[in-house]
């Protein structure tokens, strides 16, 4: 879990930056569209594959392990190579490459877990938020390493930091090759997790056929609607979040460590999630998880908030992920059967890494187009990109679909 999320930590959080920033700056100068492409469009490919790809073959053919050894190192060679790249086309044929290579594996390290715990709710939070935590240590170090020199402590997160190096921007390009390197250490390290053969046996040849009748129970079909529509403004989070801070004074080299809050608070939720879930049930632990979304767009639209109050509020990441996603994920593995549980992942990974990044990719740039307007002072073009209504207009699809998961959702168990 540690490598799995490591690898993803190490480059997302600073790639939307480096895309939208000019030419003149040392970025690629790409459009908003564009970049909603680039990773909105080719992550939905890669998880809509990944059913075909991954769950089929996970649960069929061969060990999970191999599979995700395979996978993962490829994937590390095809993200270097990106790094190599300044152009739109080559930069989107490989995004798209390389989620058909990656979103697979996030389904098959919840699996592979899965089938090795016996008490899901409270061992898979414990374990999971090792990923987070690769998370943190990989969008730090790099920058930390990278980026910065002469490192000092400050009050204000991300708390340690120093003197950006020069060509800061260009540089940030270097987070994609680091991502390889730890993809193919992830590869070796793969043939250590313990052995998870495929069900040769099952009934049903085509796995992902089967986890498609989920859908007979109410519980999983108001899941995965609800879920669609936050997966649509998650993705936006990690398209729109760099840009945002970079817009409101943050440092190039501090905006991975300041995304980064999130993922501590992650750490503490995920380590209670287990507790959550028995004590109040998946229903109210999915709503509140929903909910934390509407209160971190709506703080981050709030203009006359101090700088400080955007970068803290980070923190409800931490429940939009444990409480939503993680638990979203428990709860199909607790409806799926045994021998369909790599497939129940995915078809669901369709929905979250699949449907909503796609619909978020074209979403943000069209807010974006919709929300810039053009003025003109003392002769000069004024391009001004009003932040504060796009990310209300978020906040206001998280409410409404919280208000609709809380009066849908009864939960089912197989």
């Amino acid at each position: 879990m540690f490598l799995q999320y490591a690898l993803w930590g190490a480059w997302l959080p600073v790639t939307a930056r480096y895309l939208s920033a000019s030419i003149s700056d040392g970025g690629l100068g790409f459009s908003g569209s564009q970049i909603g492409m680039i990773l909105g469009l080719a992550g939905s490919i890669g998880a809509i594959a990944a059913p075909f790809i991954a769950g089929q073959i996970a649960d069929r053919y061969f060990s999970t392990e191999r599979i995700l050894a395979f996978l993962v190192t490829t994937g590390g060679m095809v993200k270097w190579y990106t790094a190599l790249q300044t152009d739109y086309q080559s930069w989107l044929v490989l995004s798209i490459l390389y989620s058909v290579l990656y979103m697979p594996t996030l389904a098959l390290s919840n699996s592979i877990t899965f089938a090795h715990i016996d008490d899901q709710e409270n061992d898979f939070p414990k374990i999971r938020v090792w990923g987070t935590i690769g998370w943190i240590v990989a969008s730090w170090v790099f920058p930390m390493i990278w980026l910065q020199t002469n490192l000092k402590i400050q009050l204000m997160p991300p708390f340690l930091v120093g003197s950006e190096v020069p060509d800061v921007t260009a540089k940030l390009v270097d987070a994609l090759k680091f991502s390889g390197a730890i993809s193919i250490i992830y590869g070796a390290f793969c043939f250590l997790l313990p052995n998870t053969p495929p069900n040769k046996d099952a009934s049903e040849k085509l796995a992902f056929k089967k986890a498609f009748e989920l859908f007979k129970y109410s519980s999983f079909t108001i899941l995965v609607i609800s879920s669609l529509a936050v997966s649509i403004i998650h993705q936006i989070y990690f398209l729109q979040t760099g840009p945002f801070l970079s817009h409101i004074g943050i440092p190039d080299s501090q905006i991975g460590p300041a995304m980064s809050i999130g993922q501590f608070a992650e750490i503490l939720t995920m380590a209670y999630l287990g507790y959550f879930l028995k004590r109040l049930g998946f229903k109210k632990v999915i709503t509140f998880g929903i909910a934390a979304y509407f209160l971190r767009y709506a703080i981050f639209g709030t203009e006359f908030l101090p700088v400080w109050v955007m970068i803290i509020s980070q923190a409800f990441h931490g429940f939009c992920y444990a409480f939503f996603f993680a638990a979203a994920y428990v709860y199909v593995d607790k409806i799926a059967e045994d021998d369909v549980r790599h497939s129940a992942q995915t078809v669901f990974g369709i929905i979250i890494l699949g449907g909503g990044p796609v619909i978020g990719g074209w979403l943000s740039g069209f807010l974006q187009e919709s929300y810039t307007n053009v003025f003109y002072d003392s002769g000069s073009e004024q391009i001004i990109f009003d932040y504060s209504i796009f990310w209300y207009t978020l906040a206001a699809i998280a409410l409404i679909t919280t208000i609709i998961f809380h009066f849908s959702f009864k939960e089912q168990r197989r």
